[in-house]
């Protein structure tokens, strides 16, 4: 009994050792490296081999400086003034893997990191910083034939303007002036504009990538911007009204490019897809012109439900993706309804992933060898 006595009363301290020990963070290690992004001949903001990330600013007359990261970067990260009046600070923890959008409060203002370079999200042009994933190999600058990236500006009646979008066309399309392709339309996500989906997704690489492994035919992907001065969000994405941008997409975009460059300019031919917003608005417009698309992808953009197709004949594909951060039970769930309703559907989960970058780079290299092919 007087072991047993003992052993209770050690079980309280027993708990709190393996408490801590389970909350405490781990050693940071000290291989730090300039981050991928950052300015040419900048070291700071740093990476390390655990994801951890490392910031320095010089601001001598501050008496506050916090660096605030986006989505999966684990919140805010307050800095340490130094005798030398710069300041410093590492993350509390790792971040995910992959691109993250962030800023500089000094003094409660903000400002973007003279380090590194500057990103259109957010709604505005943010700092950027890559912490090198286990599977970046998929969308690295390998040393393959490399497409092209060109910016366009196609006449808009209806916004009574000229407005800018950009096409990836595959390597050897210059070539063969007979040959034509396939073309996916690609929208960026709420607060980024028609850059995102090449600088931050790096979706012409992943095509290159894919094409030189022989894993897809090649096709033309092209990037609009999604916003127009006619919508408003207003009381929220529950309210976005997506008319004006269709009737940009539908009636003079697909019709320029069509006219432009060598598509098959066929319904059968022809995929959307889009990430976040960009997927609500692939939603709609899918859901809204059936004789337009034959391919329907939501990256982090929602579902479809099989009450809501129209035509089950015209639609040869519904992709559906997220993080596993998010919501993938939902997207499982549909992708099983669909495909139990005849359907040919596909749900795709990112592992270790939140909203961000990552996730949809990973939802492209997944999605790209199931377009344009027949069940």
């Amino acid at each position: 009994m007087k072991l047993y006595s003992k052993l209770a009363a050690l079980i309280p301290t027993l708990i709190c050792v393996l408490s801590y020990a389970q909350t405490t963070p781990p050693s940071v290690i000290e291989d730090f490296k300039p981050s991928e992004l950052n300015q040419p001949g900048q070291e700071y903001p740093m990476v390390n081999s655990q994801g951890y990330a490392r910031f320095r600013i010089v601001a001598p007359a501050a008496d506050s400086v916090k660096v605030s990261l986006g989505l999966g970067g684990r919140g805010g990260t307050r800095l340490t003034k130094g005798a030398d009046g710069v300041w410093t600070g590492t993350t509390e923890g790792p971040m995910d893997e992959g691109f993250h959008y962030y800023h500089i409060n000094i003094d409660g203002g903000t400002f973007n990191d003279p380090g590194t370079l500057n990103y259109y999200g957010s709604t505005r042009w943010e700092s950027g910083i890559e912490i090198p994933a286990h599977d970046k190999d998929f969308y690295a600058l390998r040393n393959v034939p490399h497409g092209n990236v060109q910016q366009v500006l196609f006449p808009s009646p209806t916004t009574n303007t000229s407005r800018r979008a950009f096409v990836y066309t595959p390597p050897g399309y210059e070539k063969d002036s007979k040959k034509k392709y396939p073309v996916l339309y690609l929208q960026h996500g709420w607060g980024e504009d028609e850059t995102a989906w090449s600088n931050q997704g790096h979706a012409n690489l992943i095509m290159d990538n894919l094409i030189a492994d022989k894993k897809i035919e090649p096709f033309i992907i092209v990037m609009t911007y999604g916003m127009t001065n006619q919508m408003r969000f207003g009381g929220g994405l529950r309210s976005f009204k997506v008319d004006t941008f269709q009737t940009v997409l539908v009636d003079e975009l697909i019709p320029f490019i069509d006219a432009n460059f060598r598509t098959i300019g066929k319904q059968s031919h022809r995929a959307m897809a889009g990430l976040s917003m960009g997927g609500m608005e692939t939603h709609s417009i899918t859901l809204n012109k059936p004789d337009v698309f034959a391919y329907y992808a939501l990256l982090s953009g929602g579902t479809y439900t099989p009450e809501e197709i129209k035509d089950k004949s015209k639609v040869k594909l519904v992709f559906l993706s997220c993080g596993s951060k998010e919501r993938p039970d939902g997207i499982k769930n549909a992708a099983t309804a669909l495909t139990g309703a005849g359907y040919n559907a596909v749900s795709f989960v990112s592992d270790n992933t939140a909203h961000e970058f990552l996730t949809w780079r990973r939802s492209l290299y997944q999605l790209a060898p199931l377009l344009f092919k027949d069940k």
